[in-house]
């Protein structure tokens, strides 16, 4: 039941990232409203640094594969880790832009995005021939109910679905499917140390990508978007929000670290993705509450915790039938 631990520190991590971007991107805390891609800069810098250090502090280096430079070995991504951390990096950056087109409902785009995922796990699992178990398949149409709730209740808004939204959100289901294949066939098993490994050699590609795009993005300019991410890396820091974006960046870092550790469960990717997927959607709830306890914003729609409910049975379908299942098995005989 490790995956189950992973995912309460998804949802542990997701809550004060969550709430903590929505104070400073609105100027509750600060010295006024800030571009949500403009603290993209300090964050990635910082999700990258909470990133070497985590791995550091776990000692996992030693699970990547290595080269030598000079008498040193260093570790270093294999090609597939490597494809697999920038399609990482890739869902990090379409997320951020799809939350920055004019025109377009940013809660159309994150159910798109998350029911498209969910939809992407059985098509991954029968593409690997991996068995898909019923209850699992009820945790994802259970998962799905629960996003389909939340689209109902922005339908009346309009969506203003433009061809570079889709581009966008093509281009984050495709960046997911990829790393969901790589995940299956090169990491989803038993092994602990095969698991470790693939993450170790990810993470360690990911986020670096990620400032480096960012990076080139500011050089280049032109764009309002690069305008943006520019002042992220230059005026930003003078800026009385600088330490509290740092603590948005190391809550970022939590979630890819504990959503990656869901998804590398040796579960089918029918089980896993639900699991991430319902990790998300209660954090929402959740920052949602703290929002309006803080903030004095409004708490969570009916709507919302109507799609709540659908994923806390999602949870018993996910969880329950396991459970049962473990304590029929017989107990080993005593050494």
């Amino acid at each position: 039941m490790a995956i189950w631990l992973f995912a309460f520190g998804y949802f542990a991590t997701y809550v004060p990232y969550s709430a903590l971007t929505k104070a400073v991107s609105s100027g509750a805390i600060g010295d006024g409203p800030v571009p949500g891609v403009e603290l993209l800069p300090v964050s990635a810098i910082a999700s990258m640094v909470g990133m070497f250090v985590f791995i550091t502090a776990m000692r996992w280096w030693k699970h990547a594969a290595s080269a030598r430079l000079g008498a040193l070995r260093v570790p270093r991504p294999t090609r597939y880790t490597l494809l697999s951390g920038v399609c990482t990096a890739g869902v990090i950056a379409t997320t951020t832009l799809a939350y920055t087109f004019d025109g377009v409902s940013i809660v159309f785009m994150m159910l798109m995005m998350r029911g498209g995922v969910l939809i992407l796990a059985p098509v991954v699992d029968v593409a690997a021939g991996r068995t898909v178990r019923w209850f699992s398949i009820v945790g994802l149409v259970l998962s799905l109910n629960a996003l389909l709730v939340a689209f109902l209740e922005e339908k009346d808004a309009g969506f203003g679905l433009t061809w570079i939204a889709l581009v966008d959100l093509a281009l984050y289901l495709s960046a997911y499917f990829v790393r969901l294949s790589y995940m299956t066939r090169f990491a989803k098993a038993p092994d602990l140390t095969l698991r470790t490994k693939y993450f170790v050699e990810e993470q360690m590609v990911a986020t670096p990508v990620l400032v480096a795009f960012l990076a080139i993005v500011a050089a280049i300019g032109g764009t309002p978007f690069a305008d943006q991410v520019r002042a992220g890396f230059t005026t930003f820091f003078d800026r009385p929000i600088v330490l509290t974006t740092v603590v948005i960046g190391l809550c970022s870092q939590g979630t890819g670290i504990f959503g990656g550790l869901v998804l590398l469960d040796p579960h089918e990717n029918t089980y896993s993705v639900p699991v991430n997927r319902a990790s998300s959607v209660l954090a929402g709830v959740a920052a949602s509450y703290v929002a309006m306890l803080w903030l004095g914003g409004r708490g969570p729609s009916t709507h919302e915790l109507v799609g709540a409910l659908f994923i806390v049975q999602a949870i018993l379908f996910l969880t329950v039938p396991l459970a049962l299942a473990a304590r029929r098995r017989p107990a080993s005989p005593a050494a």
